[in-house]
């Protein structure tokens, strides 16, 4: 039984999200030099689930070869990414983070008055010499038609930047979210359900 995992992210909702689930975790996180934001440009017509593993994958592997320099004892290292999908776009399906403030307007423009997906891979690797674990969990989030003074207020608060899809479910937009379809912990970036099937079977201990 391993008493605690590495966390190879900064996200504060994640770390929030292990602690709320009794799971002690280590932070594993890049060091300075270390180009993590280029893994998350998607590449050419990349559709949605195919970049958010593929860009998970990556951060996995790097956060491996980063315990390998550290001389820490080993412990499970989970990694996570989420990206928001838009199918049927023009533009293409994937909505990143956005780049300043026209650009957040750009996105949630985009969302009002749709139905769009919000997709978290997880990927757990529970030994150095065996390929890790993945699953991906989608869910479907509504929003309500916002007005330009709603969009305007929004991006005026800041939350919208270094979010997937220019929002945080768990914030000030919530207001604009009449219905979830799916888990609301992996819209947020990281799946309880999915996330405690994995520690079960990598016999992570928990609080």
């Amino acid at each position: 039984m391993f008493p605690y995992i590495y966390l190879a992210s900064q996200s504060p909702r994640r770390q929030e999200i292990l602690k709320q689930i009794g799971v002690n975790f280590e932070m594993l996180v890049a060091s300075p030099g270390e180009d993590t934001e280029t893994l998350e440009t998607p590449l050419p017509n990349e559709k949605a689930r195919t970049y958010v593993e593929r860009v998970t994958f990556a951060k996995s592997a790097i956060a491996l070869a980063r315990w390998q320099k550290s001389g820490k004892p080993w412990a499970p290292i989970l990694c996570a990414d989420t990206t928001v999908s838009l199918p049927g776009n023009p533009d293409g399906e994937i909505l990143g983070k956005p780049n300043d403030a026209s650009d957040a307007t750009r996105i949630l423009k985009m969302l009002s008055g749709q139905t769009h997906q919000v997709l978290t891979a997880v990927v757990l690797t529970t030994d150095p010499k065996i390929n890790p674990l993945c699953l991906v969990q989608v869910s479907e989030v509504e929003f309500a038609h916002l007005t330009e003074a709603q969009i305007n207020s929004y991006i005026q608060s800041g939350e919208p930047f270094g979010k997937a899809g220019a929002y945080g479910i768990q914030g000030l937009s919530g207001a604009f979210i009449p219905s979830i379809k799916g888990s609301y912990s992996g819209i947020m970036g990281l799946p309880i359900f999915e996330v405690n099937q994995l520690l079960d079977f990598a016999k992570v201990a928990r609080i």
